[in-house]
């Protein structure tokens, strides 16, 4: 880094900041002091309304669920489908 471009400031790259962002994501998750991310909430509600729009479906038949087994992480979701008419 530059001398100017320290005092003049710099503009850093998107993708560069977007890089940034995800690390301190992944690493704030890893350190497995959330036990569970924040998006699954979300998650779930999103599969509901795409599901809704094709089967009608009740929101208590999905479950989505993040288990980790040393290094690996595992999404799990769930979804009881109605019987078809």
């Amino acid at each position: 880094m530059s001398l100017l471009s320290f005092l003049l400031g710099e503009k850093k790259k998107t993708a560069s900041v977007a890089k940034e962002r995800l690390q301190f994501i992944l690493t704030h998750e890893r350190t497995g002091l959330n036990p569970q991310p924040d998006y699954l909430p979300a998650l779930q509600r999103d599969l509901v309304a795409v599901l809704s729009k094709y089967v009608n479906i009740n929101p208590n038949d999905i479950k989505v669920n993040l288990e980790r087994h040393g290094n690996l992480e595992v999404l799990e979701v769930k979804i009881e489908l109605p019987d078809a008419a």
